[in-house]
């Protein structure tokens, strides 16, 4: 399968869930090239974005691993197939 690039759009709804996110985030290192974190203490939530390079099965796995966290919402795309 091929590896493409894409991102991963995290939203932390409370801190519980940070140690999770980073545990899931450090086991999947290898496809992440780039992260932004941006607390916005004021509205009580996080958010944290991801360009990463993976296949469709990779990406799958990172966000449903995410998306299993209480308190986190996840949304992720990969660039289209070229032919």
């Amino acid at each position: 399968m091929e590896r493409r690039i894409g991102f991963v759009g995290i939203i932390l709804e409370n801190r519980e869930g940070v140690e999770a996110v980073n545990h899931v985030l450090s086991g999947h290192a290898g496809m992440i090239l780039a992260r932004v974190g941006l607390p916005c203490r004021e509205k009580g939530i996080s958010v944290i974005t991801l360009v990463v390079e993976a296949t469709t099965d990779e990406l799958g796995s990172l966000s449903g691993r995410l998306g299993k966290i209480a308190g986190v919402s996840v949304k992720s795309a990969l660039a289209k197939e070229r032919k």
